[in-house]
């Protein structure tokens, strides 16, 4: 009989881990878990290891980094990891982890809960289920777990704030799901090996997430530049059209040649940016904007903090984004 797989729980606090107090629901370390952890752990041999306890609407990039350092450090003499992660931001430390641990050679799969354990119809037991089984799979990568579906950590959004199938995998097929045949993986979705594994944790928080709105101030081009933002991810309409074009394309060129990366994403959360179709994105173009194409605007955003972060210029940041690094983009 084959041992147990050795399986790392880091905890970092959400839901999941979450007690009722005096103002509402309350993260906890490990300890209310245990009660599923014995469970698990007539399948796997399990160490537990808290690395902060804060309600994922608190954690910051400062925490990105100490989840990446703790994934990465941590990860000798196990066969995979599985982190508990509160579920308003996970998709955007799923896909920040994704760039800052390139090369990752195990299993690393995110999962939260949106009932805590205590409670008794609770979705965390499922989700953990999930997730160590994908971290006990042998497939490397970064993965989020929800739902009895497993989908590349640069790929998942939040799409519901209560439902249990609270998020989904954007322009790409699930990585793997759970069926009566067990936990199925779709070999096709994985990312592809890129060297050894490296811990490359440094990030800019200088990028600006920007959603464009009818009638929108151009003049705001010119304020973030005065800021110190050195990126900027637009959440453009439809394939990345811009009703600022007419009067704000002077703040956008200012911004491209004051060294300002600019990044068009699409509103629409399926399909991709494709500013070569109208008019207005050609121009854009021209400018020297980047295209997004089929990323997701936390993909988008962290991938842009990550390449700022390693302190890439402008050019090498346009070439970084036309390479699809972890399964972020298509192509």
């Amino acid at each position: 009989m084959m041992g147990k797989k050795k399986i790392l729980l880091l905890t970092t606090g959400g839901t999941i881990a979450s007690v009722p107090g005096g103002e509402g629901l309350e993260p906890h370390r490990s300890d209310v878990m245990e009660r599923e952890l014995n469970q698990l752990r007539t399948y796997y041999d399990i160490t537990v290891r808290d690395v902060m306890c804060l309600d994922s609407s608190n954690i910051r990039p400062e925490e990105w980094q100490r989840i990446a350092q703790a994934i990465f450090e941590g990860r000798d003499g196990f066969d995979g990891i599985v982190v508990s992660h509160g579920t308003d931001t996970m998709a955007y430390t799923a896909s920040a982890v994704t760039f800052m641990l390139p090369g990752i050679d195990l299993p690393v799969v995110f999962t939260g809960s949106q009932l805590p354990l205590a409670d008794m119809l609770s979705d965390g037991p499922d989700n953990l289920r999930t997730a160590f089984a994908m971290a006990a799979s042998g497939y490397p990568g970064v993965f989020l777990a929800f739902d009895r579906k497993v989908m590349l950590g640069c790929r998942a959004v939040k799409v519901r704030a209560s439902g249990f199938y609270a998020f989904e995998s954007v322009n790409a097929r699930y990585a793997a799901r759970v069926s009566n045949l067990g936990l199925v993986v779709d070999e096709s979705v994985l990312p592809k090996s890129s060297g050894s594994a490296r811990l490359c944790p440094k990030l800019s928080q200088n990028v600006f997430l920007l959603k464009l709105t009818p009638g929108l101030n151009p003049a705001i081009f010119d304020m973030l530049a005065a800021m110190g933002y050195k990126g900027i991810v637009i959440e453009a309409f439809g394939l990345g059209g811009m009703n600022v074009l007419h009067r704000g394309l002077r703040g956008i060129r200012r911004c491209v040649e004051d060294g300002v990366s600019v990044v068009v994403t699409t509103q629409c959360l399926y399909d991709s940016a494709n500013l070569e179709v109208y008019q207005v994105g050609s121009k854009l173009l021209e400018l020297g904007v980047i295209q997004g194409r089929d990323m997701t605007s936390e993909a988008a955003m962290t991938k842009l903090m990550w390449a700022l972060g390693q302190g890439m210029h402008p050019a090498e940041i346009a070439a970084l984004f036309q390479k699809n690094l972890a399964g972020e983009v298509s192509g």
